[in-house]
């Protein structure tokens, strides 16, 4: 297994790769409707559950794609150790509800295993097929190895220790690749390849958000225990809000490219890293969405605030972080300023007072206005015959 060339032209996703995606968008799903389902029932420690799921996902699927883009050569040993991978995320996702229920989970811990298993097969497979990266792939094997270890050892650790010991192994596979990259040399990753894999899994766990959209629209249209049909005026409100934060969650992210990104010594790591809390807050929109149908239908057992606030600081993380993104990149915390308004605002909505629809719609509108504003800046710094400028915030 020889590396791939990083400077491949028009490289993109392929087949498999997109296999790959769509077999997270169960664990994904699974994870995001346990969150919908606590937060309408009030318990807000599911929180906690939702941050332990989501990182076992998004960590699979980070160190396969990166491995991916280095040394994704398409044989057969290559595609069957990737179909270990996807089996293994299966099982994760089956065991997401015992995480929320009880801290952990056998079938979490042992679908976790089950990736990480095919992912040291691939490096591996790397170290004998890539003499020159030897030590790298050796250090990457035995790093995921080691930590996974301790995550099986983390299931006979009792209660009161399991979110302290949860914080401490990801700390440690966080450290893997950093130690494997700089002690062993850089993978040759393809900037351009991982921006379009970023980029395509923001779309998916979008499509998560829509289902949330659509829940609404049936709920709608479904019209409640009552069972008038139609979209009341309750309803309305909703749903525009949540089609207008959909639109403009995908407009912030593919506003700028993010290839500069990726080919910087150190803004790669911020690249890499900082995408955890920017895909688990789009997630947690979802789960937003969907409770705050719950509770114009009378269906949940929490009230406006609660919800709305858990969209609103989903939504402000959002901005946030993908602002801090462009922000390291570019080196101008100015950059920074709109996304932070735009959070202060999104933060105080919960507490005007409104109903959960128009809350809804003013996060909405907040998101609406600062695309309106992204495009007239843009439109205004352009040089006459010249294409738009895509700044940072």
């Amino acid at each position: 297994m020889t590396a791939r060339d990083p400077h491949e032209p028009g490289r993109v996703a392929t087949p498999l790769e997109l296999l790959f995606d769509l077999i997270f968008v169960v664990a994904i799903a699974s994870n995001a409707a346990q969150l919908h389902h606590g937060a309408a029932s009030g318990h807000w420690e599911t929180i906690v559950g939702y941050t332990m799921g989501w990182f076992a996902i998004w960590w699979a699927w980070v160190n396969y794609t990166w491995f991916a883009s280095a040394y994704d050569n398409q044989d057969l040993g290559f595609r069957l150790l990737s179909f270990v991978i996807m089996a293994g995320a299966l099982g994760l996702a089956a065991g997401v509800p015992q995480v929320f229920e009880h801290g952990q989970s056998v079938a979490v811990v042992g679908g976790y295993a089950v990736m990480r298993l095919g992912l040291v097969g691939l490096w591996l497979r790397a170290a004998a097929g890539d003499p020159g990266r030897r030590r790298t792939a050796l250090l990457y094997a035995a790093g995921v190895t080691f930590v996974q270890v301790l995550w099986i050892a983390r299931l006979w650790v009792p209660d009161n220790w399991l979110i302290l010991t949860f914080f401490a192994c990801v700390a440690l596979e966080l450290l893997v690749p950093a130690i494997a990259e700089t002690r062993g040399g850089r993978t040759p990753f393809h900037p351009g390849h991982l921006a379009d894999r970023y980029g395509a899994m923001t779309i998916i766990v979008l499509g998560e958000v829509i289902l949330s959209a659509v829940q609404a629209v049936q709920g709608a249209m479904a019209g409640g225990d009552g069972g008038e049909g139609g979209l009341t005026w309750s309803m309305a409100p909703l749903i525009v809000g949540g089609l207008l934060i959909v639109f403009a969650l995908w407009w912030f992210y593919f506003k700028a490219e993010h290839v500069e990104l990726i080919q910087g010594q150190r803004t790669v790591w911020v690249f890499g890293y900082g995408h955890l809390p920017v895909f688990a807050s789009v997630a947690a929109v979802g789960a937003g969405l969907a409770s705050a149908v719950d509770v114009v239908q009378g269906e949940a057992q929490v009230g406006v605030r609660p919800v709305a606030l858990l969209l609103a600081i989903a939504i402000a993380v959002y901005a946030v972080s993908l602002a801090g993104l462009h922000v390291v990149s570019d080196g101008d915390w100015r950059g920074g300023v709109p996304a932070v308004v735009v959070a202060v605002l999104l933060l105080s909505v919960p507490f005007a007072g409104w109903s959960m629809g128009v809350s809804v719609l003013a996060m909405g509108l907040i998101l609406a206005v600062a695309v309106a504003h992204h495009v007239w800046s843009t439109n205004r710094v352009a040089q006459p015959g010249q294409p738009a400028a895509q700044p940072a915030a």
